[in-house]
């Protein structure tokens, strides 16, 4: 792992079993190249790339960071687009004035890049970690990417092709609940669909960064 486009040298909050990695200067790294994906991100075999939003995960098989010109919105931003599995859409946008910190955390688990920005970390992270390294690594954080590959990914896979629900909902115990249809998903998280549509995103905390998202089945 090199300094120039690739993570960082460890971070002090490592554990014997977690590895954590920075990426240094990761929005200027978008600006050169417009788009990164994973494939790119970890240099390694990539067969799905599930995308986690402030607790729920959405299936894909890549996931690709846009870097986007202010346009419309206030701001410059950075978008997270997902390939999504089955008849799945979702994207993210994020305020790009905010400070970054982008992490590759490895463990036996597998691989995850996660991103936080030093609003969420204050916010959320700071009373129980002395860093950002030391909350991801800790699995404390709103916004990430778990990197799958082999069989047990694509039998999921499989399984989420016949499911019409926008996303899985993770456990505790490393589970999932993957309800059958989009209704019953809005039933079990107890929120409305135009929570996850757009720009009613802003209905989330500040602190987080997040411009829109968007979270539906193509039916």
């Amino acid at each position: 792992m090199d300094e120039d486009g690739n993570p960082s040298a460890r971070a002090e909050d490592d554990s014997p079993e977690t590895e954590v990695y920075r990426y240094g200067d990761f929005l200027k790294r978008l600006d050169d190249q417009g788009g990164l994906d994973v494939r790119e991100m970890i240099d390694g075999n990539v067969d799905g790339a599930v995308y986690h939003h402030r607790g729920v995960r959405v299936p894909g098989y890549n996931v690709t960071f846009v870097r986007e010109e202010a346009g419309s919105r206030d701001v410059p931003a950075f978008s997270v687009e997902v390939d999504t599995v089955g008849p799945r859409r979702s994207w993210a946008v994020f305020d790009a004035t905010r400070r970054w910190d982008v992490f590759l955390v490895q463990s036996d688990g597998g691989f995850v890049i996660a991103w936080m920005c030093d609003e969420e970390f204050a916010a959320e992270d700071a009373q129980w970690y002395d860093s950002k390294s030391g909350a991801v690594a800790d699995g404390s954080f709103s916004f990430g990417i778990f990197v799958h590959a082999g069989q047990a990914w694509t039998q999921r896979a499989q399984l989420l092709e016949t499911h019409d629900t926008p996303a899985i909902i993770p456990h505790e115990d490393d589970q999932f609940a993957i309800p059958d249809t989009e209704e019953e998903f809005y039933e079990y998280l107890d929120i409305s669909p135009g929570e996850f549509r757009a720009r009613n995103s802003a209905q989330a905390p500040d602190h987080l960064g997040l411009l829109e998202f968007e979270l539906s089945i193509d039916l």
